[in-house]
């Protein structure tokens, strides 16, 4: 069996292993008006969060 000439070093290692955490974030749809946003996070487009307003937000 081929056996690895060089060590491979830690930092290639975890280079290797951190391209697998990329992934596409999650998306919530408002019930409202239908946006797309961030789940747990205020809905930027109009303020709400859990069907309250907690930002104002100025057209």
């Amino acid at each position: 069996m081929a056996n690895p000439k060089r060590k491979q070093s830690k930092a290639r290692s975890a280079k290797r292993r951190g391209a697998n955490r990329f992934k596409a974030p999650q998306l919530s749809k408002d019930p409202v008006d239908g946006t797309a946003f961030r789940p747990h996070r205020v809905n930027p487009q109009n303020g709400m969060y859990r069907g309250r307003q907690v930002l104002d937000v100025e057209v």
